[in-house]
């Protein structure tokens, strides 16, 4: 709910889910869920909300979604995440022309992917591994988790089972390494253009322009 320009980060994310021709979504809210909750009553994009009242990891929060999804692919973003509008619709259409593709993973080059989740790949864009939180300087990858996916409900299963991290928290990365480890494909899907994950002071200065 912090603002990017004068409205919240997470209106301006609806609003380019409205662009890229979605129909409707699900908001996993947790703290202050009741204040996001009054805030979208009543939005044009029709919109569920579940609340993650333990707080646990993404893992768990993102097992919430299932009733929601039920047989259908999906795409599933963090909050604090924003990118060009048809990014979020070309993720989803993507895989859906792909069936043997099990899951597609949005990335961003950077420096150094420290700050988030290194994935690797092959050259034909087959995702091969991904470390959540890698020491800084030590990947050998340019190529960050931009926190937005296109997944087959069959993640709800790895999500399920994902066990806890030694930070204590169940995670939607390790649910992405299950599917490494059993042989799935996943595929890259990197952003051109603008990307930012509001996740620092910083960052939200960043926006606090947008019209």
């Amino acid at each position: 709910m912090l603002p990017a320009g004068d409205r919240p980060i997470l209106e301006r994310l609806l609003d380019r889910l409205v662009e890229a021709g979605f129909s409707q979504a699900l908001i996993v809210t947790g703290y202050r869920a009741e204040t996001i909750e009054d805030y979208f009553r009543g939005y044009r994009l029709p919109l569920h909300f579940v609340r993650q009242t333990e707080l646990t990891g993404t893992a768990t929060a993102a097992l919430l979604a299932r009733d929601f999804v039920g047989p259908d692919d999906f795409l599933l973003t963090y909050g604090d995440i924003l990118t060009g509008s048809p990014a979020y619709g070309e993720i989803l259409d993507r895989l859906r022309r792909n069936p043997q593709v099990e899951a597609l993973l949005a990335v961003k080059d950077v420096d150094d992917p420290f700050q988030g989740a290194a994935v690797y790949a092959g050259a034909d864009g087959r995702v091969t591994r991904i470390v959540e939180k890698p020491p800084r300087g030590q990947s050998a990858t340019r190529w960050n988790s931009a926190g937005i996916y296109a997944f087959r409900p069959s993640i709800f299963d790895e999500l399920q089972r994902t066990p806890k991290s030694p930070r204590g928290e169940y995670g939607l990365t390790s649910a992405v390494a299950q599917l490494l480890e059993g042989g799935k494909w996943l595929e890259l899907f990197p952003i051109e253009g603008q990307w930012r994950d509001i996740g620092r002071s910083e960052d939200l200065e960043a926006v606090r322009d947008l019209r």
